[in-house]
């Protein structure tokens, strides 16, 4: 029997398609994946993962119309508020991946209570991508890196990662729903050697089933690192 992956990351794309096929407000959308991400998350830990990054929001996302902006933060306090004691019961930790410039101070201060109070916590790792954009985290590492005055010359692919946003193991299987075929400046590095897998159902909809779906795709995968394996 094959291993599930260590480390599953999930593009949550389609919120806004998925209430407008329902002739709904897009905020309904992301109120619905808001929701299905929860219950998501605690069947994928269940699976045995031990990691969980999602991409909540972009850096570029704040070019979107100040009232679906200011929704997003509005949600994102709320199911920080409201959720957090249930991660924290399920021994889940709790980070944020991302600037946190530009978000706004409540926003701040509900990532970090969760962080805090989830810090010690060991069963998994819930990564949650929030202003968020592989480019940026790239530029941040660098920065990082210099201010450090890390010898560059012994600096290794492996060692690079310890200067991300979070230090984590490199991404296993990636995952973007509602059938769009682009990475979208996420977790570009960590995801050199992922299994992509792009399913056509919008993330609200994206549910036990289809996360059922996705790994009985990825066990299926051959899984090569740049090797040639014999069949």
């Amino acid at each position: 029997m094959k291993e599930n992956p260590k480390h599953v990351a999930i593009i949550m794309d389609g919120n806004g398609r998925w209430a407008k096929k329902r002739m709904l407000p897009r905020n309904y959308g992301h109120k619905q994946g808001s929701e299905n991400l929860r219950k998501l998350s605690f069947y994928i830990f269940d699976q045995g993962i031990e990691v969980l990054s999602v991409f909540c929001f972009s850096t570029e996302n704040f070019s979107r119309p100040s009232d679906e902006v200011n929704y997003l933060m509005n949600l994102f306090v709320e199911k920080f508020h409201s959720e957090f004691e249930e991660y924290k019961k399920k021994n889940i930790k709790v980070v944020f991946s991302g600037r946190r410039e530009n978000l706004r101070p409540d926003v701040l201060e509900a990532m970090d209570k969760i962080t805090e109070e989830t810090k010690n916590n060991t069963r998994a790792i819930l990564n949650l991508c929030l202003n968020y954009g592989g480019q940026y985290e790239l530029i941040d590492a660098m920065k990082k890196i210099i201010k450090e005055k890390k010898e560059i010359d012994s600096l290794t692919p492996e060692e690079l990662m310890h200067y991300f946003y979070q230090d984590l193991p490199p991404i296993d299987f990636l995952i973007r729903t509602s059938g769009e075929y682009r990475l979208s400046n996420f977790m570009l590095y960590q995801s050199s050697y992922a299994e992509l897998y792009f399913p056509e159902t919008y993330f609200p909809d994206f549910d036990e089933r289809e996360f059922d779906k996705a790994l009985d795709i990825y066990h299926h995968r051959d899984r090569r690192f740049g090797s040639i394996k014999e069949k």
